[in-house]
């Protein structure tokens, strides 16, 4: 199995800025694609980010179109998100996932490694 595990989270004042990291462990093959989601207490889970690892096409959400930038570093096996004018309806536990089969980025299905993931919490 692939592990994936997030870091990076904490309480930030409304307004600042965070940075996200992902590493998948081991050696494995290229995904398809990899991408944050994020679930707020009593909510759903739901799309933040994706970006494919050969050509780096990256998807955002509307509600972080603008302030946060996905990128990722092959070499690494890693994935990032820079979240930046954060506003607290951005609290929530961050999770990176790694698809294989290539398809829509924004749909949770066929993405088979998920993180523990990363508590986001933003003050005002």
């Amino acid at each position: 199995q692939v592990q994936l595990v997030e870091s990076g989270g904490g309480l930030v004042q409304a307004g600042g800025s965070l940075r996200l990291s992902c590493a998948a462990s081991g050696r494995t093959l290229s995904p398809y694609a990899m991408g944050w989601f994020r679930q707020a207490p009593g909510k759903e889970r739901e799309f933040v980010a994706t970006i494919t690892w050969s050509g780096g096409r990256t998807d955002y959400a509307d509600s972080v179109k603008g302030r946060f930038t996905i990128s990722r570093d092959n070499a690494k096996n890693t994935v990032y998100l820079q979240m930046g004018s954060l506003k607290p309806e951005d609290t929530a536990v961050y999770y990176c996932a790694r698809r294989i089969v290539p398809g829509p980025t924004r749909s949770q299905t066929d993405f088979s490694s998920w993180g523990q993931g990363t508590q986001v919490t933003v003050s005002s």
